[in-house]
């Protein structure tokens, strides 16, 4: 690891999140909820997060512009086309883990 320095981690880092971002936005099929109930996180929290990191560096980003930014498209249009009704399941894991979201 000593050959990297923090520059090239940053460039690793971003090219690793651009790469999640995209495949994020090819698989429609995977709804927010489940992320949120498998992993913790979902499309919103990586928008949140990158808000969160422009607004730390001062750099003005709204919420729709960093949700655009992650979904690839407004987020209305995206939650028109691809969001579907959570099931009775899903919002009931959704419950159980979501003290730790």
């Amino acid at each position: 690891m000593s050959e990297i320095d923090k520059t090239l981690q940053t460039e690793l880092e971003a090219a690793a999140f651009r790469r999640l971002v995209e495949h994020l936005r090819v698989r429609h099929d995977v709804q927010n909820i489940d992320l949120m109930n498998l992993a913790g996180f979902c499309r919103n929290c990586l928008s949140n997060w990158l808000k969160e990191a422009a607004d730390s560096r001062g750099v003005t980003l709204s919420k729709d512009d960093s949700r655009e930014l992650v979904y690839g498209m407004p987020y209305a249009d995206w939650k028109a086309r691809y969001q579907s009704e959570a099931d009775p399941d899903q919002l009931a894991r959704f419950e159980k883990s979501k003290p730790s979201h």
